[in-house]
Order: structure tokens, then C-alpha cells, then sequence
């Protein structure tokens, strides 16, 4: 038998195998950086390991060499059912001074947020949305040290908008707190949104303008139709986020501005599937990378299978909105985004609270629909991350189940496929609901073994400290806002210049006002002449060649709803409608409106209406660029503006406003023009 290959090629051959095994092998011993402020440093064949459960010796879970998924099946062996089941709970965390949830204190007693920790126990006894009372009290929040040491809570979301230096040396106390404990599991801290200028800066919304830099609103990142920066936006704001400590995103939102009533709509990326997607693709790979790692904030994508088509626009956080429904029949259609966060690898998927009807899954809310999670997202979708659910369906907003026992309740969500509750931090009942054989505590070790696998791939076991100097310089640094700025301007569409008022020209005298509250007097902005030696603006708008005027509209934000019809008109969301139409009536007027739902405008729009802007959360000196001509505007609209109220109340909730029909819309989705 003749040997086909020359010995020397056999020999190449072989040294380049050995030469790739030990480039391999180099890569998987290579010492990872090890943060400890409570456990000892194992020093074993000149490698370094962190002894996290103290027993000096080297645990398979602690040894960074080994594959993940034998980490966790050593870790999952070593803890309790009562670890297990803490574990499984994300609730609210506060800070020292932080009394978010807890109602003002009184005067005089309020102390400032710290880095160091709230140690009291939040029960409450009214459902804080609907504002009904609970069937039972709950814990939304544990005092910190309780919540760790007692009930081994892992998992937390901040809401507290503080300094970046305080925030990391509280994430720091936070993280050797835990580290102190049994098995030395480290915390992950989640959040909503920092980066944004917002309306409706509601706690569980976004925490809104912060020390992060500032960036449009999801609807003005939409907008831009600029895919390069939106990545960068990302990335920017995933440094940011690791600086202080926060490794996990309530973020963002896949769900369609289908419905112009529902009141979440300025969280999207406005009604089209195929925008979205796109949007929802860069911005989990800026944040996460192509893969979770020690540069990633994990995100958490929401809320499948779309929140937009609410029945009438109301919000399922309430009884009044419980309902999902799809008149036109385009449920695939909201799940297309969904698919994208899919592939571009999001780390978890949060369900709604809603209860679909008129489709053939079963009326109760999506996380407790096992149709929903299991068969639709997990099996035909393929998702195999964290099922997280929103805050609060178990104890507050059981849509379909409210017959049920909160056991029951948990059997049933568990069933559906939900790995991690939102919304309490004490875990006696779901410890009870196993204890009584409803679920297994095989199924308990599946989700916990989901949850292990997002801290082992973040880097949080090897080392989830901070450095507080690093953070100070990270957070809203020059270049990063250079670029947000740069965003905040090309969010900005001009949406009508008919006769040619913008950009105003040189030596024109402006009067700019913003009028939002009927009943106040309007804000009257006054700007440096440096600022825009051109153009000079005036105090009054009798001496004024050209008025600028930037209307807010406000239905009061989602929390302060109470069932009532929604209205999008100006004057039913704090617009004077009447101020308005004598400015327009008076000079020449430029009217820019913040758009955080797509609002109906007939009311100024009478055939005098000549210019007209729309922003989505910037700033004053961004809209003042455009208006001057210093920044040509190119942003594109993310949704279609209704003509007038009846055809938002015909409208079909799932289907997007510019397959609505020809006589749906004002401005239709993609219009937008530019000076040049």
C-alpha cells in the first residue's frame, strides 16, 4: 500500500496542527483579569482563580479554563432550592437615598443618593399602576442586604439617576456584598434607557436625561435613517454602562407604532417592520458585540410579540387595556423585529402583559401563553435565551388568569417557558409553588442555568468591579457628545416649507417660544447673539420678522392614565391651540412639534401652517441649527400622522398607517425634505 503524501508534507501538516492546537490552548489558559474585594486568589500552576465559595480549593464553576456549560452544571449542583429560586426573581434595587416606588418623603428627610444602600423592605399593598388593591402584599423591593444575604437575590434593575462616580462605587459595594456570600455569585444590574431626551421619563419607561450622553429619542434615532451612527450610538452608550456598573439593558423596544393612540409609542422605532428590524439590529450588536463577553451590556428585548396593537390604544399595564388585538390581520408582521433581535443575538426576550384576542392562542396575558413562548418563540423561532418577564404579571397584571392562585400563576408562566419574575423580590411563593411538585426543580435548574450563562459570558464571576476614575471620564465625553449632537440634529425632519421660510435668512429678527401648558404663560427662549450672529432674536414677537414657536404636546404620560377615550389632538394633549393660531395669524411662523405619538395637527392646520418641524426628544440648540440653516435637515418620518381623529379611530391597530389607505395620512412614513 503506497503512502499518497510525501513525508515532508506529513510533517507540515502535522507541526501546523500542533501549532493551532497550542494557539487554542493558549487562548483558553490565558489569565482573565480577576476583581476580588472579599474571597481569596488560588494560585495554581502560575494561573490565578478566585476561590468564591471559600473552600480553598479550585471549584469546576470557578475555573475559568473550562467550558461554560461544565461551570454551570458544577454551580447549579452546589445550590439550594431556596438559591435557585431567589435567583430566578429581578426586582427594583435602591440605593442609599433612593426612594424610588416608596412615595416622597417628608420634608426635610430626604437624603441624597449615595453609594451606599437602602436596607428597607418597599410592600406594597395597591397594585402602583392601576392603583387598585393587590389580592396580596408584595415586595417590590428588599432592603439590600436582606435581599442578597437572605433571600439570594442576583438580579436587579436601578432606577435611581445619580452621578456616574456615585453609581460605581455603589455597583462596587453592591457586587462584594455578594461576593461575601456562600457561593460568591455576583449581581447583574439591569436599566431602562439613559441615553434619551424623552417626554415621558416615567419610572419603568426611562430614567431620561442623565449624566450619559444625550442622544434623540427611539423615535428620533429612527429618523436619522442613518444605520452607522445608530451603531455607534450603541456602542457609545454600552461603554457608558459598563463604566457605572450596569450590565444588563430593559432595552429596547421591537414592538410597532401601529396604533397612534397606544401611549408607549415614543419608546419604538415607529410603525415599520422593516425599519425596525434594521434598528434593532445594530443596536443589540453595539451594545452586546457579535457575542456576549466582557464588553457587552445584555440586552433585553420587549415586548414580544409586539405591544403596538392595543385596542384602542390603551395600555396593557391597566385592566382597561389588557386586550391585543389584530384587526387586520397582521400578527406575523409584528413579529418580524423580533426575529431580527433573534439573529442579531439578544441575550433575553420580555412578553407583554397583554391577552391577544381574535387570533387562535389562548386569551391570557403572553407570559403565562405557552403557544406564545414556548411553541411560537422558543420552538419555531428558535429563540433559546432568557424569557424575562415584565414587571408584574404574576402579583399585578394576571390578564387571563386572575382566577388563579399566585402559585398557580407561576406553574403556569413557568410552563409557558419564563425563566426571570419582574417585579418582587421575594421568592417564598415561587420557593412554595416548587416545594408543592406544581414545577419540577429540574425545570427550576433550566432557567437558572439560562441565567448562570449570561453572568459566565459577561466576565461578571472573573471580575464584575468598576473603576470609578475610568467612569468619570467615560461617561458623556467629548467625542461621545460630539456624536450625539450630530444625532440630535439629523433626528430633526422638515416636514413643510411651502413658502420658503427656512432656513430664515440673514438679519431676520425671530421671536422663539415653546407653549405646552394651557393655562401657563409661554416660555420665552432668549439666545446669545454669539450663538447665531446672523440672526437676531427678539423678546416680543410684534418686533419679529419670523416666529418660531416649538409645541410640546403631553397627554400626561402613560401612568396617569385612567381608561379614559384617547385623544390626539393638540388641544387634548396641553396645546393652546388658540395662542398657536394667533401666532401663525400674526407673521410669517414656523411651528416645530415634538412628536412622541403621531399626532393630529388639523387644528393649526388651517392652509396657514406654511413650516413645519418635527422632533422626537432634542434639544433647543439642534432645532435652532436647522431653523438657521447652519445644519441642513434630513430626517426621515418613522410613522404616517393621521389626517384628523376619525381616522385614527378607524384605524386598524396592527396595520401600519401608510397601508392604512390614501385618505389615512397627513404626512405619510418616510416623507421628509431638505433645503438643498
Amino acid at each position: 500500500m503506497s503512502n499518497k503524501f510525501p513525508q515532508k508534507q506529513v510533517i507540515a501538516s502535522l507541526l501546523t496542527v500542533l501549532s493551532f492546537t497550542n494557539i487554542l490552548a493558549q487562548q483558553k489558559t490565558a489569565q482573565p483579569n480577576l476583581g476580588s474585594r472579599n474571597v481569596e486568589i488560588l494560585r495554581i500552576q502560575n494561573l490565578s482563580f478566585k476561590d468564591l465559595n471559600k473552600n480553598k480549593k479550585l471549584d469546576r464553576y470557578e475555573d475559568w479554563r473550562l467550558p461554560i456549560s461544565e461551570r454551570i452544571k458544577d454551580l447549579v449542583s452546589q445550590m439550594t432550592l431556596e438559591e435557585k429560586v431567589g435567583f430566578m426573581l429581578i426586582s427594583t434595587t435602591r440605593m442609599g437615598g433612593d426612594n424610588v416606588f416608596g412615595g416622597a418623603p417628608a420634608a426635610g428627610t430626604a437624603t441624597p443618593i449615595n453609594d451606599g444602600f437602602n436596607e428597607e423592605d418597599l410592600i406594597q399593598n395597591t397594585n402602583m399602576f392601576t392603583r387598585k388593591p393587590l389580592s396580596a402584599p408584595n415586595m417590590a423591593a428588599a432592603g439590600t442586604t436582606k435581599g442578597v444575604r437572605q433571600l439570594h437575590l442576583r438580579h436587579f434593575i436601578l432606577r435611581a439617576n445619580a452621578a456616574p462616580e456615585i453609581m460605581a462605587k455603589w455597583s462596587n459595594n453592591l457586587q462584594a456584598l455578594c461576593e461575601d456570600t456562600r457561593l460568591g455569585i455576583p449581581a447583574i444590574v439591569a436599566s431602562n434607557p439613559r441615553n434619551h431626551v424623552t417626554t415621558d421619563a416615567s419610572v419603568g419607561l426611562s430614567v431620561g436625561v442623565t449624566a450619559f450622553s444625550k442622544w434623540p429619542g427611539e423615535l428620533g434615532l429612527a429618523a436619522m435613517r442613518d444605520f452607522a451612527l445608530t451603531r455607534q450610538f450603541a456602542e457609545i452608550a454600552s461603554k457608558e454602562w459598563r463604566a457605572v456598573g450596569l450590565r444588563k439593558g430593559y432595552m429596547y423596544m421591537a414592538d410597532l407604532a401601529t396604533e397612534p393612540r397606544w401611549q408607549r409609542v415614543e419608546g419604538t422605532f415607529g410603525e415599520d417592520a422593516d425599519l425596525t428590524s434594521r434598528m434593532i439590529q445594530e443596536i443589540i450588536v453595539g451594545f452586546q458585540g457579535k457575542k456576549l463577553g466582557a464588553q457587552s451590556v445584555a440586552m433585553t428585548t420587549k415586548h414580544f410579540p409586539g405591544g403596538g396593537p392595543q385596542v384602542d390604544g390603551q395600555d396593557s399595564h391597566f385592566d382597561w387595556g389588557k386586550f391585543a388585538h389584530y384587526p387586520g390581520g397582521m400578527f406575523d408582521y409584528h413579529v418580524k423585529p423580533f426575529k431580527a433581535a433573534i439573529a442579531a443575538g439578544t441575550s433575553a426576550i420580555m412578553p407583554y402583559y397583554s391577552a391577544p384576542i381574535g387570533k387562535e392562542f389562548e386569551e391570557v396575558g403572553f407570559s403565562f401563553n405557552k403557544a406564545m413562548i414556548n411553541d411560537l418563540l422558543q420552538e419555531k423561532l428558535g429563540f433559546h435565551g432568557i424569557i424575562n418577564s415584565d414587571t408584574g404579571p404574576i402579583e399585578m397584571m394576571p390578564w387571563g388568569v386572575e382566577n388563579l392562585s399566585i402559585t398557580e400563576r407561576y406553574q403556569k408562566a413557568l410552563n409557558a417557558g419564563v425563566d426571570v419574575f419582574s417585579g418582587a423580590a421575594n421568592p417564598s411563593t415561587l420557593l412554595e409553588t416548587v416545594k408543592k411538585g406544581m414545577v419540577s426543580e429540574e425545570r427550576i435548574n433550566q432557567s437558572v442555568a439560562k441565567l448562570l450563562k449570561e453572568k459566565f459570558e459577561l466576565g461578571l464571576f472573573e471580575n464584575p468591579y468598576v473603576d470609578v476614575e475610568e467612569a468619570k471620564q467615560i461617561i458623556g465625553n467629548k467625542a461621545s457628545t460630539d456624536l450625539a449632537n450630530l444625532a440630535l440634529r439629523k433626528s430633526i425632519v422638515l416636514l413643510r416649507n411651502e413658502e420658503q421660510v427656512l432656513p430664515v435668512k440673514k438679519k431676520t429678527k425671530v421671536y422663539f417660544e415653546t407653549y405646552f401648558n394651557t393655562g401657563r404663560n409661554a416660555d420665552i427662549i432668549k439666545v446669545a447673539k454669539p450663538q447665531y450672529p446672523d440672526v437676531e432674536f427678539v423678546s416680543n414677537k410684534e418686533e419679529a420678522d419670523v416666529i418660531l414657536v416649538w409645541l410640546i404636546p403631553n397627554g400626561g404620560g402613560l401612568f396617569s392614565s385612567q381608561g379614559t377615550k384617547i385623544d390626539l389632538r393638540l388641544s387634548d394633549n396641553r396645546i393652546d391651540v388658540n395662542h398657536v393660531n394667533e401666532l401663525i395669524n400674526s407673521k410669517p411662523t414656523i411651528v416645530a412639534i415634538n412628536y412622541t405619538n403621531p399626532w393630529v395637527i388639523e387644528e393649526i392646520d388651517k392652509g396657514k401652517t406654511k413650516s413645519i418641524l418635527a422632533t422626537f426628544g432634542t434639544t433647543q440648540e439642534a432645532l435652532l441649527d436647522i431653523v438657521t440653516g447652519k445644519y441642513n435637515p434630513t430626517g426621515k418620518m418613522p410613522f404616517t400622522t393621521p389626517i384628523n381623529m376619525k381616522a385614527v379611530e378607524e384605524n386598524k391597530s396592527d396595520v401600519p398607517g401608510y397601508m392604512e389607505g390614501p385618505n389615512y395620512g397627513l404626512f405619510p412614513f418616510g416623507h421628509g425634505l431638505s433645503y438643498k
